[in-house]
């Protein structure tokens, strides 16, 4: 298929949802006043300062200081100021909507997508004449509201199954092994019985189990009930033909748990630690394991590679780190590819003055278009920019971002898009967290998950 990445993303134009696992969708928005136009001229003097301010406000606090230098050039460029406040992980919604009320309110936000735009649309002005989405490589992929640009993708992102391919090759050359390379594991019947195999023998790969630790300690949960859930909602809704910009996403049958509970148990019985012990792990444990070669496997996105490169003692080679689609037993799946998309889009705050608009749009159309601004974006957010202001060589090369590109432009593979951002609230996952937890406990028998994530579903999507 062509141009797998918007796959997904090019008709979730209605709803909405404010960062997906890193915070919940706000059900009342403080009142607004009459919205501006974004995009309009700057004025002959500047609001505060010698150039002005933006503040924005930032909810990934992995990359906080990042801003913070950011900052520094923007203001040694420009003369404007970049007033850079980062939310706590997990409270972005919560921060959103107590800054947002104030007189001195940030400017520039995130978004993550229809359904957060529906809880911020009156807080969202119409970037269609922005510089920097005239420069957005595929312009369906923003978030609309009839003729308007509410929302614009600033990064692209890719997750799957993170393996190290040096010792899948130790195993290979094993006698007996299921497969003789990573070629001939495409589905997940080849999967299962390649992993079974190496934990029969991981004592022979010198590892401690096949994949990383399931981590299922309360909010370090969401590669299982957000993007793993992601890939059997992504075939229902696929295959019964729901338009994701209609209400028949209010509801799912979950008709393929079964699918879902492949993998999972997998996880679970081929890993680092055991079932009953995961409610205290977290994903920093599971990347340092996979970092420090006590596991061969880890589910996670491109964005894995820093915490990988960046753990004490990692023995993991770049050349070494590969993708593997996400296999569940899917009919066609050896044709299936990683899950690609975004949840991360740039709004600016329609409820300013048109005079901080503009000084935001600014900013953001120089940190994607300028070669200092550009030089953050690829060395150090090392962000897959989706701008046609990036050429070749100014494109991340750390070998996650390789994986990601390689699998978009393998156009013999179908991408599994990011149907998460149309999941009903951060409710729901985290009840369907809990239940995962207290399955792999032995404690909740799976078809009470199923009956869950089915009734609680409906029940949030109702609110």
């Amino acid at each position: 298929m062509k141009k797998q990445l918007w796959i997904g993303l090019s008709v979730m134009l209605l709803a909405a949802l404010l960062l997906g696992a890193c915070g919940t969708p706000a059900t009342e928005a403080p009142m607004p006043v009459e919205p501006q136009p974004a995009g309009t001229e700057a004025p002959a003097a500047p609001p505060s300062g010698e150039g002005g301010e933006v503040y924005f406000l930032n909810f990934k606090p992995e990359v906080a200081e990042i801003y913070a230098a950011i900052g520094e050039a923007y203001k040694a460029e420009t003369g404007v100021t970049l007033k850079v406040v980062t939310a706590a992980a997990g409270t972005y919604e919560q921060t959103l909507k107590s800054e947002i009320a104030k007189a001195d309110a940030p400017v520039l936000f995130q978004i993550n997508g229809p359904i957060g735009y529906a809880s911020w649309k009156d807080y969202t002005a119409d970037l269609s004449g922005t510089e920097l989405y005239a420069h957005l490589s595929d312009k369906s992929i923003a978030v609309t509201d009839g003729d308007g640009v509410y929302g614009i993708p600033y990064v692209v992102e890719g997750y799957g199954i993170i393996y190290n391919n040096a010792i899948m090759d130790k195993y290979f050359a094993l006698p007996g092994a299921k497969a003789t390379s990573m070629a001939e594991v495409n589905n997940f019947a080849t999967l299962k019985a390649v992993v079974e195999d190496m934990t029969a023998k991981k004592a022979e790969l010198g590892i401690e189990g096949v994949f990383s630790s399931t981590s299922l300690k309360p909010g370090e949960d969401w590669r299982w009930q957000t993007h793993l859930a992601n890939v059997p909602v992504f075939y229902e809704w696929r295959d019964n033909g729901v338009a994701l910009a209609s209400d028949a996403t209010q509801e799912i049958k979950f008709q393929y748990a079964a699918n879902f509970k492949n993998i999972f148990d997998l996880y679970l019985n081929n890993s680092v630690t055991l079932p009953t012990l995961l409610g205290s792990k977290s994903v920093d444990d599971s990347m340092a394991e996979f970092a420090l070669g006590r596991s061969a496997m880890v589910q996670n996105g491109n964005w894995a590679w820093g915490q990988i490169s960046g753990v004490e003692g990692n023995v993991v080679k770049a050349e070494e780190v590969k993708f593997l689609p996400i296999y569940t037993g899917m009919p066609g799946e050896e044709k299936q590819s990683i899950c690609v998309g975004t949840e991360n889009f740039f709004s600016i705050n329609s409820q300013a003055t048109p005079e901080k608009q503009q000084l935001a749009a600014d900013f953001i159309y120089w940190l994607f278009s300028s070669p200092t601004g550009k030089a953050f974006v690829t060395n150090d957010l090392k962000f897959i920019a989706p701008f046609d202001t990036f050429a070749e060589d100014e494109k991340p090369t750390d070998p996650l971002a390789r994986e990601v590109s390689r699998y978009v432009g393998n156009t013999d593979l179908y991408n599994v898009s990011w149907n998460f951002v149309k999941f009903p609230s951060q409710t729901f996952k985290e009840n369907f967290g809990a239940a995962l937890l207290q399955y792999a406990q032995g404690q909740l028998p799976w078809a009470d998950v199923e009956t869950l994530v089915i009734e609680q579903w409906k029940a949030e999507s109702g609110k």
